[in-house]
């Protein structure tokens, strides 16, 4: 299998999670964009989206890659341009795929059946910009990024209606609640291992950070804060906070400047691991101690020392 990139060590404490002798593994390429990496346990295989070719792949060990759902995330007559497919992608805990469709501009979950249920696509009677990644807590509630980069022409569509760019709660109800809606491009999220906070990357190359916002009982968020700001290494690296996996420790491993950025729980960065180009997302997988790696047109992954935070679920 081939190999590549690099693990840049900024911290010897990186070493208590990724091996000195770890490789990044390629494991498919020939994507568009590939995104949104989800483990599915009941068959032991990788789902993910290629947005432009608005489909959602699968990969197995032993078996390779199949195309499992086209379209995934638009479903109109009229051919369109820009970023139309599924982007961010988990599953519930009975099992079921839960997608953020950009085209459709919605988030539903696929049934037994094959059917799709619409969870979301509306707020305050108006239209969603292009959910983009997703996380379900403990208690049931379903948070959620909605960025405008499934739109055709971005901030400037005519269909555009939200002024905004949110973070929602579905609860379990079905309402659905803005969280926050202070960030100009709210992109990947994760809880930290004990709920209590809300990691939301903001891919803004005038603001490439990385908030921490606080989880409150009734599960709304308190004051965000900077956990990580990585803006002065956009220029030269040319890529953004993006999606992102908390391990069992707390430590944060997000797609960012320079590849998958890992940071300590205190949100100090002491480690990368770099594929040698753009990394989208990432995702736990297999015993809950391999990174699987969405990477541009590949798709990669790195076996790691430490593990998935609440692995399997």
């Amino acid at each position: 299998m081939d190999t590549i990139g690099r693990i840049e060590r900024l911290d010897p404490r990186l070493d208590a999670l990724v091996p000195r002798d770890a490789t990044i593994e390629v494991l498919a390429t020939g994507f568009a964009w590939s995104e949104g990496p989800a483990w599915r346990h009941a068959d032991a295989s990788l789902l993910f989206s290629d947005i432009p070719a608005n489909a959602i792949h699968r990969w197995k060990g032993g078996e390779g890659l199949s195309t499992v759902m086209k379209p995934s995330g638009y479903t109109g007559a009229q051919p369109r341009a820009g970023e139309p497919g599924s982007n961010g992608l988990t599953f519930d805990r009975d099992g079921r795929l839960t997608l953020c469709e950009h085209g459709d501009r919605r988030v539903t979950r696929l049934e037994s059946d094959g059917r799709k249920t619409v969870l979301a696509e509306r707020f305050a009677g108006k239209r969603l910009n292009s959910p983009n990644d997703l996380v379900w807590h403990p208690d049931g509630d379903l948070y959620f990024t909605d960025p405008i980069y499934g739109l055709v022409r971005g901030a400037e569509d005519m269909d555009r209606e939200l002024p905004f760019c949110g973070v929602y709660r579905l609860r379990r109800d079905g309402t659905l609640d803005l969280v926050t809606d202070e960030l100009s491009r709210p992109n990947g999220l994760a809880f930290s291992p004990d709920r209590k906070q809300l990691y939301v990357a903001n891919s803004d190359p005038t603001r490439a950070v990385w908030m921490a916002y606080e989880v409150r009982g009734d599960g709304s968020l308190g004051r965000g804060r900077v956990f990580c700001d990585r803006t002065h290494e956009v220029p030269e690296k040319r890529m953004v906070p993006d999606g992102m996996k908390v391990d069992q420790h707390g430590n944060v491993f997000a797609a960012g400047p320079g590849g998958v950025c890992v940071m300590t729980p205190a949100g100090e960065l002491i480690g990368r691991i770099d594929t040698g180009g753009k990394i989208a997302n990432c995702g736990w997988g297999d015993d809950g101690r391999t990174l699987y790696m969405t990477a541009g047109d590949k798709l990669c992954r790195i076996r790691l020392t430490t593990r998935g935070d609440r692995w399997p679920f």
